[in-house]
Parts: structure tokens; sequence; C-alpha cells
């Protein structure tokens, strides 16, 4: 796990500044606080922070081909490298190294841009290659590791995060509106959009080159649910675990400690225990804890830990410590709406106290079909037999009739509508019209009512409603918001962080089943939970479901809410410029007085403000 940067030129005469990409590099210097590198060649600036996992002697990066012609700078970790390695060297490929960072410079001498085929892992990575005079990027499959970039004035910069773009002197930091009007939606901003006009995000699964100041991205593997193989129920779950066993023992390949989380769900404990019995010593697992009971899961992962006598650590968060919110919203670099990244942020930073990298069971609800909304409730079936027509008007106006606080009235306004757009107001933040309503006059031209980001996996009717919805998560939620998270906390600390449900893998396998080895009347991850039944303690696999999360909506009403309304309604608030003041108030009141959880509102809201105030917007 590591931070790259570079700066490319089109003018053959143009010479790269030194100094800019190890200004670059050094604002990444929290990805990889075990070394640095940089390569200087006229036209283009390659720099590299490395966090030492494999191969801790001789995997020093920027790392060039044997005859030089080929630099790469690569963040993440490759986990079929030495199956990679035998077939190379059969095939005549000599290694200096003992790096998965070299697998990729010789497959890509011998694939070219289909090298990331070949690839098992989470990655991003960018190649110059001298003969061709042409830069070569991509990014994994899933989105675990990110890349920016930004294309000006014949150059292009990219980086691991947005801080480092923003050391280039012609960087003009001018928000988006338009990504604005997308975070509000959705919580946070979509690939391939930032919240800056003109840098962006290359997308995951996507490839990129530029050659001679031509810029082109594309994909090269996407999200799709094939029709279903014709197995009978066991060899899907004798599968399922050998493919999961699989996947778990390739990510425990390192030259450093390795750990877990463990928060007590279904996701984790499984990962916990088949890393567990692949293992001849006790797995480090870490776990946070709430004194808020609704959000509290620490009794079940002491169960797990115990089960498998585990080296269990465990945090507790029962407050929001204002300077950790602070500098995650410094760290983030955008505008964030997701609670979680606090507790996720300090799991991450107790952990590398210990070790290096940790195991996680994110992914598991996208891949298995585990939220609640994947199990379409018995209302929403009845209401679809009404006309789209009857129900915009009789939800719609019952809904209208309703005050902001009064629970019921988001189930009303959800069951006015259908497909895309119900699915939006199950899963965003506020609607097309909620953001009508809070945008002032100025900018209300930036709001796109539709739900444009989930509509492409509703446009086919034949295909049943749950698989667009995880079709949309897997494409969308996970690598925008799950990921991200994951990333920038746990980087945050030098902690490298690896996800075994998210091995593409196991991905494709997955998304092959019948929707009945996914959904099974009320239950949810049926073919994991199958998996799981002789690994877990019944109480666990029992248990009523409940999101890694933390208790803002309670602190909201609480100690956090003179805060909310000092910072978003002061006379110094920036967010003001785009927001109507009157209707932030009525949001903070209709949470306060309870009845509806408005808390993922003032949350986003609050971010945002805390956001402009330190990026100085």
């Amino acid at each position: 796990m590591c931070g790259i940067c570079g700066v490319c030129l089109s003018d053959p005469a143009g010479q790269v500044d030194r100094a800019l990409v190890e200004a670059m590099s050094a604002r990444l210097a929290h990805r990889g606080p075990d070394g640095a590198g940089v390569y200087v060649d006229s036209r283009v600036g390659l720099g590299h922070r490395r966090l030492s996992i494999i191969d801790l002697n001789t995997g020093d990066q920027p790392m060039s081909s044997e005859d030089g012609t080929c630099v790469l700078v690569f963040n993440g970790e490759i986990y079929n490298y030495l199956e990679l390695r035998r077939e190379l060297t059969d095939q005549g490929h000599r290694f200096r190294t003992q790096s998965d960072t070299e697998v990729i410079l010789h497959l890509y001498e011998r694939h070219g841009a289909d090298c990331v085929h070949r690839l098992n892992g989470m990655f991003a990575f960018a190649l110059w290659d001298a003969r061709a005079r042409r830069l070569f990027a991509a990014r994994d499959r899933l989105g675990e590791k990110p890349l920016y970039y930004c294309k000006q004035a014949g150059r292009l910069t990219f980086a691991s995060e947005l801080k480092a773009l923003r050391c280039d002197p012609s960087f003009r930091p001018e928000i988006s509106v338009e990504a604005l009007d997308h975070y509000l939606a959705y919580g946070y901003v979509p690939a391939p959009y930032t919240i800056f006009e003109g840098v962006y995000k290359l997308p995951a699964g996507h490839r990129l080159t530029w050659q001679g100041g031509t810029l082109r991205t594309d994909p090269y593997w996407t999200v799709s649910f094939p029709p279903p193989s014709d197995l009978d129920e066991a060899a899907y779950v004798s599968e399922l675990r050998r493919r999961l066993d699989h996947s778990v023992r390739i990510r425990l390949r390192s030259d450093v400690p390795v750990g877990a989380f463990l928060s007590g769900g279904i996701d984790s404990s499984v990962v916990v225990a088949l890393a567990s019995l692949q293992r001849d010593r006790p797995l480090e697992t870490f776990s946070v804890g709430f004194a808020a009971e609704d959000y509290d899961e620490s009794a079940f992962a002491r169960m797990v830990a115990e089960r498998y006598a585990t080296s269990h650590h465990e945090i507790r968060v029962d407050a929001l410590d204002l300077d950790v919110f602070e500098k995650l919203v410094e760290h983030f670099d955008e505008p964030f709406a997701d609670p979680s990244a606090i507790p996720t942020y300090f799991v991450a930073r107790e952990a590398r106290k210990f070790v290096k990298v940790c195991l996680s069971g994110d992914g598991g609800d996208e891949v298995f079909a585990g939220y609640d909304q994947y199990a379409l409730s018995r209302a929403a079936r009845w209401t679809a037999r009404i006309p789209a027509a009857v129900r915009r008007v009789a939800f719609g106006s019952a809904a209208a009739c309703l005050g902001d606080h009064v629970r019921g009235k988001g189930w009303l306004r959800r069951m006015a509508t259908s497909g895309a757009r119900r699915y939006q107001r199950e899963v965003g933040i506020f609607d097309g019209d909620e953001r009508m309503a809070l945008f002032t006059p100025d900018w209300k031209s930036a709001v796109r009512r539709e739900p444009w980001l989930l509509e492409p996996y509703f446009a086919n009717g034949h295909v049943e409603e749950v698989v667009a919805r995880q079709h949309a998560d897997q494409m969308t939620y996970l690598p925008e918001d799950i990921l991200v998270k994951v990333d920038r906390t746990a980087m945050k600390s030098a902690l490298e962080v690896r996800i075994p449900f998210l091995d593409h893998e196991v991905v494709e396998w997955v998304n092959a089943m019948p929707l009945a080895m996914k959904i099974r009347g009320s239950c949810r991850k049926y073919a994991l939970r199958r998996v799981a039944e002789e690994l877990l303690p019944t109480e666990v696999l029992t248990r009523e479901k409940r999101g890694f999360g933390m208790p803002i909506k309670h602190w909201l009403r609480k100690d956090l809410d003179a805060f909310a309304e000092e910072l978003l309604l002061s006379p110094i608030s920036r967010s003001g410029a785009y927001f109507r003041p009157d209707v932030i108030r009525r949001i903070i009141g209709a949470h306060r007085r309870g009845g509806r959880n408005l808390s993922h509102r003032v949350w986003a809201l609050l971010w945002f403000e805390q956001w402009c105030r330190q990026f100085q917007t």
C-alpha cells in the first residue's frame, strides 16, 4: 500500500519540475512512511511513497524494467503475484526483486495494456513507456484504490489523493456545483467527477492513456449479473466456501503481521473465522463499541474472538471528538457524508499500533445482498400495482400534508415513486425536490431532479428490481462510499486493508448465483449464511442486522445540537453561498424534535460547511 503521483507534459521541449513532484509525493507521506522515490525524465515525473508490506528490502519504487524503458509507480497489492511470477519466469522473464511491483512491469512488457486482465488485487498504478512516449495507468476492478487526475494546457497531473494535486501552482480550486448537487443526492461525489472543476477520478475498472497530449480512458471490466448456472444448492455453497478460502489465503500473503477488523456482524466474522483456520498463531482482531445499545456490536465480536482465540482489542467511542472530525474533513479532500468514517478511523488507528495489514468484511452486503432494501417490503410490492400517476397524487399529497419531523413522511414520499427514483429516496440524502428547496436561486439550475446515477441499472424492465438495486450499489455506493471510507481512514494511519469479499472472481461467481441463493424469504445473504453455519456461534448467525455506523442521530439531538446550529447558521458560514439558511434551520429543527431521523442530512451539511472553511472555498 502506497501513494503515487506524477506529472506528464505533451511539449517535447518541456521539462518537468522535480521540486513539484517531490512536493506532491510529500503530501502523500501518510500513505507510505517507509520510503520515498522520484523519477524525472524531461517530459515525465513520477513520485512514490512506500508502505512496505512485501519484499521489504528490494521493492522500492519508482521501479524500472530491465532495459530502463518502462518505469512504474504502484499503489496496492497483487495477490496472485506468486503465480504470475512463476508463469513469467517459465516464459523467460528474469526478476531482480521478490515484489509484486516487478510482476506488473513484466506483464506490461508481454501484454501491454491488457496486463490488467491478469491481475487479481487492489491497485492503482501509472507506467511510463519511454519508447512509446506514453503514460499508461489503471485502477482495480472494484475500485479499492483511488486515482485522481487533472488535464490542462498540455499537461497531466495525477495522484492517489486530491491533496497532492493542490501542490501544483496552476491548480485552481473552483467548486463544481454539479458535483455538489451529486454530493447532496448521494452523500459522495461519484466518479468521474470531483468537487473541483476540471479534476476527475479514474472510475473503478478503468484504464487511462496519455500520449502526445491526448487523454483517453476506457473500461476493461464492469460488474455484470449473467444468467445463473445449473447447480444445486449444496454445490453453490461448497464452491462459495472454496472460493472464499482461496481469497482469504492469498490475502494473508505478507512479510509483516496481519490482523482483521471484527465488527460482530456475519461478514467480518466469516473473514476472521476463515483466516484463523489458515494460521498457526492467533490473529490480532480489532473492534469498536458504543454506549448506545442500538449501535453496539462489541458483545458479538467478543463471541467470535473467543471462539477462535484471537488476540482481541476493543475500543469505545462514546462522543464525537471535534478535533478528529476536523482532521478527517481535511484528510478526505472532498465532502463525504458517511458518519461511519469516524469509527472506521478509530479502529484503523488502533489496529496500526499492532499490525500493518488488516482483513476486512467490507463488501459483504453489496455482494451477497445483505441490505434491508434488497428485500422489498410487502407494501412496496403492493403499491407497485397502483398506476404511477395515482401513486404520485395519493402518496405524494399525503406526504406533503405532514411536517418534516413526522415519522412516515419519508415512507409516503418513497411509495409515491418507483424504480431508480424510489431507490434514490431510500439510499440517498436529499431527493431532487429537496435539493431544489435547499439551493439558493443562483444555483438551482445545477440540480438534476432525476436520479441519473442509478437510472442505468433500472432501465431494463425485465431485470428483477433486487438485482437492479444490487447492481447499482456495486457500481456506485461500494466504490464511491464504502471503499473511499476504508482507503482514506486506514491510510491516514498507514494501515493496509485487504477485502476478501471483493476478489473479482468471488464477485463474478456470486453475481451469477440465482437470486434465491442470496435472498430467501426474509433471509438475506442466504449462501453466505450457509457457509457461516459451521463457522460462527448461533448468536451471531441469528442476531438482528445492524449497520456499522455511529450514533450520530442521538448526538445531534443532544451534545452536538448546538454545535450543528452554530456551524451551519453563524454569520460566517460558507455554505450560505449555496444553501438557504431557513431550509437548513428547518432541517435541524425537525431532527431535534424527534420522530423522523434526519441526521444524515444534518451531517452532510456539517461536513460540507467544515470542508468549505478548511479549504477556504
